[in-house]
């Protein structure tokens, strides 16, 4: 075996560099929150539990936190990472500071949850606006509406946190249940609420649902009101699909797309379905996929205790090989459903447009991957408050891609790319007519892509 050819530069380091700043791109999400005004919002909401003589407001810490978490911190001791560059993040709190306003903030978490979200609400109005024809509300209406995503997902605790507790996957943790507005296949998406829940609380709890979205809707810029009328949609699994939740957004005139769950008698009721009846299902990208096939069942079962309106839609498909089938499937075919209130459409898009319902995976992975996987605090209040700065810093992001990075394939990355590409790169300070600048290294292969993101958010 011959030798290495090959070897990394031979390079001497020490510890006496200046002007030189770590996690320099994180101004992107500090333009971004000075864009929309988030700044003002979070000190003006959180102002009542501000100490008279205190040095740190509390909206900045909030912030600076969410900044941290963003940077892929998991933990409140990670905002040192952002104390260690004050010519970027200026004055942040110490520790111990950090830990007695989020203990504050617990013993009124009920006010605090209602101002941090009003404030979102409040900035998410300034940031859809700035973002203009690619904002998720533009020229929506019933048959373009905006569409709001609800799922649960698990998050596993090491030690005995309030109200932890084992999970129906044998687990032991939380339960959160969260809503999204997404973003459309040319975007990431948004958090609306996050509420977290003991780890034994049900998937199909219809109060849980009723709540989570009550609190979404209320996140939406145009104030809709108690009715929205059919602009906004709500997609779920089979875990909205209880009749009380379902009722609850009849009489709010919401159009809903949410999992069906199947019974041996609807499953029998498939096979009364002629067969010119089934029209080829599509693939994502809206061609006719081989081995699928969708058809309505609406009419051939009972939906009479249901609410009006509402259908059934079937999906047949060859099963992907090794999938066990179940005993509600048919003929070797794996068999779904979902119900829907939309009146306009044909079969294979609407069942298309469920199963992007999927996309919601991937928001509750970037959430994760910014904070949700480990709940650092003991108390349930102090969790769900770092819920909160979990949707600050997950919707930053997002306003931040949907503001600066509208043509380019930035718009999409998740937070691990953003953070190796431009979250993480290094910048040197230089001071010249009494400014300070952050010099890019020119041969960084996304040095432009920064400073072109930089200039469109800078406030108007």
């Amino acid at each position: 075996m011959g030798k290495c050819s090959w070897s990394y530069p031979r390079l001497a380091a020490d510890g006496s560099g200046s002007g030189v700043v770590s996690q320099a791109g994180a101004v992107l999400l500090l333009r971004a929150a000075e864009k929309v005004g988030l700044t003002t919002a979070l000190s003006d909401a959180l102002a009542p539990w501000r100490k008279p003589a205190a040095t740190h407001d509390p909206g900045k810490i909030v912030l600076d936190l969410a900044v941290a978490v963003a940077l892929g911190g998991d933990c409140l001791a990670d905002i040192a990472m952002l104390r260690a560059e004050p010519a970027v993040f200026g004055s942040v709190a110490s520790d111990p500071t950090v830990s007695r306003l989020l203990t504050v903030l617990a013993r009124d978490a009920r006010k605090v949850l209602s101002a941090i979200r009003s404030a979102r609400a409040r900035t998410r109005s300034v940031a859809w606006e700035a973002a203009g024809e690619h904002a998720p509300d533009r020229d929506i209406d019933a048959e373009h509406p905006l569409i709001i995503d609800l799922d649960a997902t698990l998050t596993i605790a090491h030690s005995d946190k309030e109200l932890a507790a084992p999970t129906f996957k044998k687990t032991f943790g939380h339960h959160p249940l969260g809503s999204w507005v997404d973003h459309g296949p040319e975007g990431t998406g948004e958090p609306l609420v996050i509420m977290l829940r003991a780890g034994n609380a049900g998937s199909n709890t219809a109060a849980d649902h009723k709540q989570v979205l009550a609190a979404a809707l209320a996140q939406l810029p145009w104030r809709p009101g108690y009715r929205v009328g059919r602009k906004v949609l709500v997609r779920t699994d089979s875990g909205g699909g209880t009749h009380e939740f379902l009722d609850y957004l009849t009489r709010r005139h919401l159009q809903y797309s949410v999992g069906f769950g199947f019974t041996e008698t609807t499953a029998a009721a498939v096979d009364l379905i002629p067969d010119h009846a089934w029209t080829p299902a599509y693939n994502a990208d809206g061609q006719a996929r081989d081995g699928a096939w969708v058809a309505e069942l609406t009419g051939l079962i009972d939906l009479t205790e249901w609410p009006p309106g509402m259908r059934v839609i079937v999906r047949k498909e060859r099963p992907h090989p090794g999938a066990q089938l179940r005993f509600t499937d048919r003929d070797g075919l794996r068999l779904t459903a979902f119900a829907t209130n939309t009146r306009t459409g044909q079969l294979p898009d609407l069942e298309l447009r469920h199963r992007q319902r999927a996309r919601c995976e991937d928001r509750i992975r970037n959430a994760k991957d910014t904070g949700l996987t480990n709940l650092p605090l003991h108390g349930f209040d102090q969790n769900q408050i770092w819920c909160e700065i979990i949707c600050l810093a997950t919707e930053l992001t997002a306003w931040m891609q949907m503001i600066a990075f509208t043509d380019h394939p930035a718009r999409r990355w998740e937070p691990k790319r953003l953070r190796l590409r431009l979250f993480s790169t290094a910048a040197r300070l230089a001071r010249h007519a009494r400014r300070t600048h952050l010099r890019f290294s020119g041969h960084w292969p996304h040095t432009g892509l920064i400073t072109t993101a930089l200039a469109r958010l800078q406030p108007d």
